[in-house]
């Protein structure tokens, strides 16, 4: 028998650690509790009221990030007060209309809340992003209305209107305007000087200050509602709208690090993107703002989209339920898909993570519908690689015409778009073609057996370096006339059961089944009872595995099947 070496391994916590509590420092720590002050003023409490009794909206749904959650019961109790005031609603500037300084009204008794009075509800729900606006959370309380904080998307709603309050963050205005002046040298270039939505309030300012200092041609775009806009929620500069290719002969100036996918938006359509960081000490040092790296990224999203080229199975995955017109691009999808000839399944998750998209592995790539902002999902957690609508139609088109010109598009208001001119173009074309050709009936069967699968060219898996026989799954069979002259693929009382051939898909309901295909050939556990080697297609009388009456009953005790007692 051989002879254990060396002490026998530690199975539990030792005695001494009892006492001790290591702490796990968070990597995103809460920034330290803010004054009534402060959350009057960053929180935009004044214009908050005012656009409430306004609107006259007596059920009101507030929605935090995470990031600010520690601020809401501050932020749920000023706006209580002030709803419940019979005085004049607050200026939109943060100021009151009575004159009282704020430490005055913090002090005074609130107003008795009568039954007709606003009620507020704090949102908790886990929504699919923080910019999206969670409509489905705020109709589980019958809110009229949604206060969103933060950072938003803009994206339009489909059921409720949306107050967005972006909140005013602490800037060093000073250190931009450094930085500005570091990075550009010329004060004739033109400059677009843009900023996140948090930091908006304080575009006014550095642009009067750098107009100051000589720079001439320095634009500063306003927020709007419009995703679509050559620059995403953004004003854009004269002549832009007319010929959008006048926006390369701008460059950009970013304070705060963008989405990736507002880079990879602007990436092609301005000469150059410079940031100013906002959340590292380096900000503060009034060097020269370091330039975007865009080519990088974009070269990975293209070499993703040529990947899944020959992928027979695509999952499209939800993620939004307010966005306005998202089962518009869920249909358009489906249709692209089912025009190249493979499946696609639809799934709906909630917020996407890379356990929850594990679980089908017959899914070869994912498409992601959702907000222009949390579309692109550029993990390596993920199996499967995850495309936006835009790339899925690159991924769809053939070799000889998938263009790849470095534009990148994430609103899928404007595929839409497209694929409405795109058939309005067609339809115009055949009604041309109608008139003035006639085709015979032989040229028409001729024209069938080319478009037959087997005459198409074959199809390599780029990566793997191999031939993929089943790219496109969903692709009608070659249809073969009988000895009569119907059909033989179409069931008859004749031959409504034919065996398999070799390289068929499996079918139900006479449909092709990629998904069923994957389960029977490639799956090992097939759900309850897989376990059991069942012999049906193998055995002569197909008795198969016996079916046996389990337990029955309550968790507390449960009664066998063979006996009365209870187990």
């Amino acid at each position: 028998m051989a002879e254990v070496s060396g002490p026998p391994p530690a199975l539990s916590t030792p005695a001494t650690h009892i006492f001790e509590n290591d702490v796990v420092p968070l990597e995103n720590p809460p920034d330290p509790l803010r004054s009534p002050e402060q959350i009057y003023i960053q929180y935009e409490i004044g214009r908050t009221v005012a656009e409430i009794k306004r609107g006259k909206w007596k059920r009101i749904a507030l929605q935090f990030p995470d990031s600010m959650l520690q601020d809401a019961p501050m932020v749920f109790e000023q706006l209580s007060r002030r709803l419940s005031e019979s005085r004049e609603p607050d200026t939109e500037d943060g100021g009151t209309r009575s004159g009282l300084p704020f430490s005055t009204l913090e002090k005074s008794a609130p107003a008795t809340q009568g039954p007709d009075s606003p009620r507020l509800f704090i949102l908790a729900d886990t929504s699919y992003g923080a910019c999206c606006v969670d409509e489905i959370a705020a109709e589980h309380v019958n809110a009229d209305v949604v206060v969103h904080y933060g950072r938003a998307c803009l994206s339009a709603t489909a059921r409720l209107p949306v107050v967005h309050v972006f909140t005013k963050q602490p800037l060093a205005i000073d250190s931009v305007v450094e930085t500005f002046k570091s990075t550009y040298q010329d004060h004739d270039q033109p400059v677009i000087l843009m900023s996140d939505v948090t930091y908006a309030s304080h575009m006014p300012h550095i642009s009067a200050n750098l107009e100051a200092q000589g720079y001439s041609s320095v634009f500063t775009p306003s927020v709007v509602h419009n995703p679509a806009s050559p620059l995403p929620n953004r004003t854009v500069p004269e002549g832009v709208n007319l010929n959008p290719e006048k926006l390369r002969e701008w460059r950009m100036f970013h304070i705060s690090s963008p989405p990736d996918s507002l880079l990879l938006t602007l990436s092609s359509r301005v000469s150059s993107i410079h940031i100013f960081p906002t959340d590292t000490a380096s900000a503060i040092q009034g060097a020269a703002a370091p330039a975007a790296a865009i080519t990088i990224p974009l070269r990975r999203r293209y070499a993703l989209l040529t990947s899944v080229s020959t992928v027979p199975i695509f999952g499209i995955l939800i993620n939004t339920l307010s966005v306005k017109n998202y089962l518009h691009i869920v249909d358009h999808v489906q249709s692209s898909i089912r025009a190249a000839g493979k499946k696609s399944y639809t799934f709906v998750v909630g917020k996407i993570n890379a356990a929850k998209v594990a679980n089908f592995s017959e899914i070869g790539a994912w498409v992601v519908i959702g907000c222009w902002e949390s579309s692109l999902i550029d993990s390596k957690e993920f199996w499967k690689p995850i495309l936006t609508p835009f790339e899925l139609e690159l991924a769809l088109a053939s070799d000889d015409k998938r263009i790849w010109t470095g534009e990148w598009k994430s609103d899928f208001q404007s595929i839409l778009e497209g694929a409405r001119r795109h058939a309005v173009d067609s339809d115009n074309t055949a009604a041309r073609t109608n008139d003035h050709q006639s085709v015979s009936g032989a040229d028409v069967h001729e024209g069938d057996l080319d478009s037959e699968p087997e005459s198409a060219p074959p199809e390599f898996d780029l990566r793997a370096g191999r031939y993929v026989s089943q790219s496109r799954p969903m692709q009608a069979p070659r249809s073969v006339d009988g000895p009569n002259g119907n059909n033989s693929s179409q069931p008859n009382g004749e031959n409504a059961l034919v065996k398999r051939m070799k390289g068929d898909i499996m079918t139900i309901g006479n449909q092709a089944s990629p998904g069923a295909e994957f389960l029977q050939s490639k799956r090992t556990w097939k759900g309850l009872g897989s376990d059991l080697e069942i012999e049906y297609d193998r055995s002569e009388d197909g008795d198969g595995v016996a079916v046996e009456e389990g337990r029955s009953g309550i968790a507390s005790g449960y009664h066998n099947a063979y006996s009365t007692t209870r187990a």
